[in-house]
C-alpha cells in the first residue's frame, strides 16, 4: 500500500464563518475512493477554531481566545467527521500532536507505533496540533509545516496539500493575468522560501510561503509534495487514482 498525507486547510473546511459540511463530505468522499484504491491516508486537518467560533463567536485576534475556541471546537470537527466517515463505513480517530513531539525520538517513536496501528486496522487518522497547548501553529502556521513532519516521521511517501491555492505560479495569480501554473518543481529559492506570509481567509495562518517550506522540507528528505485545489478536487482525484496531472504542482526532487 501506497502511504500519503493530506492536509487539508482552514479555507476549505469553512464557509461563511462555519464548518463547509459539503466540502469535508466531499473530502471524506475522496479518502473513501483512495482507501478502495489501496491507498493509506492520514489526515492532517485545521478548522478546530472555525467550529468553536460556530458557537461561541470570541474575538479570534486573542491567541488566547483561539486556543480556547481550539477547545471548543477540536471535538465538534471530529463528531462531524466521524458521522462523514461513517456513511462509507469507515472509522477515523484523532491524534493530538505538539511540536515538541518531533525532537523526542521516543515521542515520536510511540506516536508512529499508534498510527500504523490505526492504519492496520483501516482506521483514518485525523491529525492536528494541539492548539490548546501549542501557540506557534496558531501564530505561524496552519498546519503545512505540521503536516509535512507527519509525513516524513510517519514514513509517507507523499503529501497532498489541499487549499484555497490550486498550485504553484511564476507570479501572484490574483495579481497577474499572465500567471502560468508550474506543473513540477524540483527546487524552490530562498527568496521564495522567505517571502511574506500572505493568508487569504480569517481563519488562515498559513498562506503560499509555508507550503513551499513544507515542500523544500520534504523535498530534502527525498519525498514528494502536491499542491491542489480543495474547493474542486477533480486535480487531485485525477493525480491519485488516474494516473493524470491535469493541475495543481508536484514538487519532487529530481
Amino acid at each position: 500500500m501506497k502511504r500519503i498525507v493530506i492536509k487539508v486547510g482552514s479555507h476549505v473546511l469553512t464557509e461563511v464563518g462555519a464548518i463547509a459540511s459539503t466540502r469535508m463530505l466531499a473530502l471524506v468522499q475522496l479518502i473513501a475512493e483512495l482507501k478502495a484504491h489501496k491507498y493509506e491516508v492520514i489526515l492532517v486537518s485545521s478548522g478546530a477554531v472555525a467550529a468553536g467560533h460556530t458557537l461561541l463567536p470570541l474575538d479570534r485576534s486573542s491567541v488566547a481566545n483561539k486556543q480556547a475556541l481550539a477547545a471548543i471546537g477540536q471535538p465538534l470537527l471530529l463528531k462531524m467527521y466521524q458521522e462523514k466517515f461513517a456513511k462509507f463505513g469507515l472509522l477515523c480517530s484523532q491524534v493530538l500532536l505538539s511540536a515538541d513531539v518531533f525532537d523526542s525520538g521516543g515521542h515520536i517513536k510511540h506516536a508512529k507505533v499508534a498510527i500504523d496501528t490505526l492504519l492496520e486496522n483501516s482506521v483514518v487518522p485525523i491529525i492536528n496540533e494541539n492548539d490548546t497547548v501549542s501557540v506557534e501553529e496558531l501564530v505561524f502556521g496552519d498546519n503545512d509545516r505540521l503536516s509535512a513532519h507527519v509525513a516524513h516521521h510517519f514514513d509517507a511517501q507523499m503529501l497532498i496539500i489541499l487549499s484555497d491555492i490550486d498550485a504553484f505560479y511564476d507570479k501572484d495569480p490574483n495579481r497577474y493575468s499572465d500567471a502560468k501554473r508550474r506543473a513540477v518543481v524540483s527546487e524552490i529559492s530562498q527568496d521564495e522560501l522567505e517571502a511574506e506570509h500572505t493568508p487569504n481567509n480569517e481563519f488562515a495562518t498559513g498562506g503560499i510561503v509555508t507550503k513551499l517550506q513544507s515542500a523544500d522540507f520534504l523535498m530534502k528528505h527525498n519525498r514528494e509534495m502536491f499542491l491542489a485545489s480543495g474547493f474542486d478536487l477533480s486535480d487531485v482525484k485525477a493525480f491519485l487514482v488516474d494516473g493524470e496531472h491535469t493541475g495543481g504542482t508536484l514538487f519532487k526532487k529530481l
